[in-house]
């Protein structure tokens, strides 16, 4: 395939390396030093766009990407109150969009176990449930998107769950906070040199149940992307990254 770029940070650029390997071939890399070359014709020469740019950026080159009728990629979050408008925008177009909050193969598993575990601990009331998340010290926001889809499968599965309250921890803020018996709490950490730990923690008066993911680097992730890429290519329609997965085989 031919991939455009759009966002060539750590991520872009680890993104690259992959498709490079994968005997793929960037024609547009996009970054804050040359946006004037991400125009409709540019975007063109791509079978692919693969989006890791900023939530300032990011429904800009969904849009034009739209326009330019490429197929994209988006890993980048912070728009998602924003998806029903992107939506109908795809279906406008009739064009091709996958997006995710993580795009590693090894959380999407973790995603679906989550979900399934989350249903059967319907039948444990005694048992209560948080996530923890624990990202570099570069990370300033919070809770992530990790986090917050972790959360959400909770929700969706397990009825005396109904919404989501985060809490930064750190030495200046201690965790004193209340949580409410519908809230699931997603307590997050900010640690140096943390790719991303995402934990679910069932606990008991007799036990405590733990599920968790550590990413040992950031090419999980963008194996995902390239991979999403190769999905999405020839597909048409407004698609979630669990769609690339099949786990009920």
């Amino acid at each position: 395939m031919k991939i455009a770029l759009l966002g060539y940070g750590k991520m872009g650029k680890m993104i690259e390396q992959i498709a490079l390997d994968r005997k793929h071939d960037i024609v547009l890399k996009i970054d804050k030093d040359n946006l004037h070359e991400l125009t409709a014709d540019n975007l063109q020469q791509a079978d692919v766009a693969i989006e890791f740019s900023t939530p300032s950026t990011v429904l800009s080159n969904i849009e034009l990407s739209f326009k330019a009728g490429v197929p994209i990629v988006v890993g980048t979050t912070g728009w998602h109150n924003e998806m029903g408008q992107i939506k109908e925008q795809c279906a406008e177009h009739n064009a091709s969009m996958i997006y995710g909050t993580n795009f590693s193969v090894g959380v999407n598993i973790f995603f679906h176990v989550n979900r399934l575990l989350a249903r059967i601990m319907n039948n444990y009331p005694y048992y209560e449930v948080q996530v923890e998340e624990i990202h570099h010290t570069q990370k300033l926001d919070s809770p992530s998107g990790t986090a917050i889809t972790i959360a959400e499968g909770i929700i969706d599965s397990l009825d005396a769950k109904n919404q989501w309250k985060n809490v930064l921890i750190s030495d200046s803020q201690p965790d004193n906070e209340t949580v409410a018996p519908e809230e699931v709490l997603i307590e997050s950490l900010r640690i140096e040199n943390v790719p991303g730990t995402h934990t679910v923690i069932y606990d008991s008066e007799v036990d405590t149940l733990e599920f968790k993911h550590t990413a040992h680097n950031r090419n999980g992730f963008a194996l995902g992307a390239v991979l999403a890429a190769e999905w999405i290519k020839d597909k048409k329609g407004f698609h979630a990254i669990e769609e690339m997965f099949d786990f009920n085989k």
